[in-house]
């Protein structure tokens, strides 16, 4: 494996999954990854195009728009620290594509 995949498998960390992001994803088909702090949005784009796709189904990503989350000030009883911060992707895809983290699972 070259080193330019091994970096693709290293830039997403794992999907966000909250009420926001499926706000998003049901309304502007967009879907919220963490990513690694080093992460380009050229190499975000890269990263999900190669893993989500399939032989059948192509996966074609429209955009992508980057924010760094800035760790929140916590006290410990009197020592007060701080969590670490992180990167998050919004990824934007074509308007008939989807990406399922739950197939195979019934309900």
């Amino acid at each position: 494996m070259s080193a330019k995949v091994q970096r693709l498998y290293q830039v997403l960390l794992a999907p966000q999954i909250s009420e926001k992001a499926t706000f998003l994803g049901d309304k502007f088909n967009q879907v919220i990854f963490r990513v690694a702090p080093d992460a380009t949005k050229p190499e975000i784009k890269a990263a999900v195009e190669m893993l989500f796709s399939t032989p059948d189904r192509k996966i074609q990503v429209v955009g992508v728009q980057v924010a760094n989350v800035r760790g929140k000030t916590k006290r410990f009883g009197r020592i007060e620290g701080k969590r670490q911060g992180w990167k998050k992707a919004f990824v934007r895809l074509a308007a008939d594509q989807e990406i399922s983290f739950a197939e195979g699972v019934e309900v």
